[in-house]
């Protein structure tokens, strides 16, 4: 392998395995994890190494993103049966791979480094689309609505979610994760441009669907459905039939996945802007 280096203060004595970063669109996929009803990312990806390296290899993720869900900073690690140049990894890789997959970088990591298991945190981000007529060259990673929004009181209903909390009334109904509490510390939203809106939650975890089901119902505050007040008595009803929609998957990206101090940030929701 390539020289041995301590990573963020570790103590590296053995680096077997290799970290990558992935930006993708999922609008073509079924998801991240191989499924028998269509392409996935990580098919795409294991192909593509298998190629490089002459052998095949299993990446593992810091989790699965859903169908038509996308990923400007998604991590995965795999170990290598032979070693090769980083650059091998980020740009041999990224021409193997379909142009809606790229490599953005590849760095070695501990063996004991695991891209799930070592996250502190994840940073989604939800783009809505939110003008009177169609976007046609934007549909694919927006959800468009068309009546106006009050964001203000999409703020407002969010501050409860802040803190660590039974986030039950916000998963999906076939979630396997075994522990409902998730440490929210960031849910901001706001306008980007004329017609866009942001929303973005950074958390120790996710549930599976929680930030769609979190922006569905977040929505339906925004288009004066439900008062701003009725989110925290759903988030404690821990119902999910007192939720909103789960919103559509083609506007939810994962930002970043964090793997140090950086994911324990201060608890706050309010105007900032990631974008």
């Amino acid at each position: 392998m390539p020289s041995r280096t301590d990573l963020g203060g570790m103590d590296v004595s053995d680096v077997s395995k290799i970290k990558l970063t992935l930006e993708y669109d999922g609008t073509a996929y079924v998801g991240w994890q191989w499924q028998p009803n269509g392409p996935s990312i990580q098919a795409e990806v294991e192909t593509a190494l298998a190629k490089i390296l002459k052998a095949p290899v299993r990446v593992s993720a810091s989790g699965r993103t859903d169908a038509g869900v996308h990923a400007l900073g998604q991590t995965a690690t795999f170990t290598p049966p032979r070693a090769l140049p980083m650059s091998a990894y980020v740009a041999g890789l990224s021409s193997l791979l379909p142009r809606d997959i790229a490599v953005l970088d590849a760095r070695e990591v501990p063996d004991t480094f695991d891209a799930r298991r070592s996250a502190r945190g994840k940073h989604y981000r939800y783009l809505i689309l939110n003008r009177p007529t169609r976007a046609p060259l934007r549909r694919l990673q927006r959800w468009e609505i068309f009546r106006p929004l009050d964001v203000e009181a999409m703020r407002r209903a969010a501050t409860c979610l802040i803190g660590e909390h039974d986030f039950s009334a916000f998963r999906a109904s076939n979630c396997e994760a075994k522990n409902p509490i998730k440490r929210l510390t960031r849910a901001d939203i706001c306008r980007v441009g004329d017609d866009e809106i942001a929303l973005d939650f950074i958390a120790d975890g996710f549930l599976k669907q929680m930030v769609r089901n979190l922006v569905g119902t977040l929505v339906e505050v925004g288009l004066g459905r439900r008062p701003p007040e009725s989110v925290e008595q759903t988030l404690r009803s821990l119902d999910r039939q007192r939720a909103g929609p789960t919103a559509p998957p083609q506007g939810l990206f994962l930002v970043e996945v964090f793997y140090g101090e950086e994911a324990v940030w201060p608890f706050r929701s309010g105007p900032k802007c990631f974008v």
